[in-house]
């Protein structure tokens, strides 16, 4: 197992720590600008550089967003009832319990596991969970409505341009597709260096409700997961995607919401760490498990 999983964990590992030992070291890092790159520019060229090139059948990609709906609201309906029964609020906890870290982890993940394949489908998951995330969470943690927010989206726009070349069998000219590929290169290893970052400025409270929480948030992720894969009949790298991506921790972007919507941001600033802790001791089982049918 160790064999298997060690190439796969550790180049995502190394470059986290990086990132946490460059913030410890009290050098700068500006989170805000990094992370609007990462997200706004390079994940847009990255969608267009890998689903453009990848030969992935669209019911493939399709099955993936079906997949990223099913585990998304299995997870609202757990992580709803969890919180009723421990009795603490949805407004706070609700968005870390629903949406995991599908980009910063689950990404390089996914492609150092299953390839350029795995990359693809990764991605077709990643994308629904950000479109939902973004609209979902200011809904739940304030109340606004989220219309602009999805077509303020840059990832939206880039799924249709994209869907459209790909549905009129048109390819990119030389020169855009390698653009394309080089900017879009700078995603994981940005988010990932973001994510060490964000990990070693986080103000935590709450440590015993993050520790509870973040456990019942993996448990339910890797249940759910299973349960879709079956449900779904997938296989092979498809089955591997799922798995890794519906087990993943509380995405920074929940800490970041809450902070914006004054919504405890601390205690879910716990959550994240500790759910994040958490899943570096749970991935190399859940690698090995997502890998097996390879």
């Amino acid at each position: 197992m160790f064999s298997m999983v060690f190439p796969v964990i550790a180049p995502v590992l190394i470059v986290v720590a990086v990132g946490f030992g460059w913030a410890r070291a009290g050098r700068p890092f500006d989170t805000a600008t990094v992370s609007a790159l990462g997200l706004g520019l390079g994940t847009p060229f990255l969608l267009t550089d890998v689903l453009m090139s990848a030969d992935i059948a669209a019911d493939a990609l399709a099955a993936m967003g079906l997949a990223a709906l099913l585990t998304l609201a299995g997870m609202a309906a757990g992580g709803a009832l969890t919180l009723r029964l421990l009795k603490l609020p949805q407004a706070v906890f609700l968005p870390s319990m629903i949406f995991g870290n599908t980009g910063n982890i689950a990404l390089p993940l996914c492609l150092f596991a299953f390839g350029a394949e795995g990359l693809a489908l990764s991605i077709g998951y990643f994308t629904v969970v950000i479109v939902i995330q973004f609209s979902a969470t200011a809904l739940i943690s304030s109340g606004e409505r989220p219309v602009s927010v999805i077509l303020r989206n840059p990832v939206i726009w880039t799924l249709l341009v994209v869907g459209a070349l790909k549905a009129n069998a048109i390819a990119l000219p030389g020169w855009l597709a390698d653009t394309a590929h080089m900017v879009g290169g700078m995603c994981i290893p940005v988010m990932l260096l973001a994510l060490g970052v964000s990990l070693a400025r986080l103000k935590i409270a709450g440590l015993g409700v993050a520790l509870l929480l973040g456990a019942v948030k993996i448990a339910l992720g890797v249940a759910l997961g299973y349960a879709t894969v079956l449900a779904l009949d997938l296989h092979g790298a498809a089955r591997g995607v799922v798995l890794i991506q519906s087990a993943m921790p509380p995405a920074v972007f929940n800490y970041l919401f809450a902070a914006r919507y004054n919504q405890r941001p601390e205690e879910v600033a716990g959550l994240v760490i500790v759910s994040t802790g958490l899943s570096i001791l749970t991935m190399p089982l859940l690698l090995w498990v997502a890998m097996a049918d390879m």
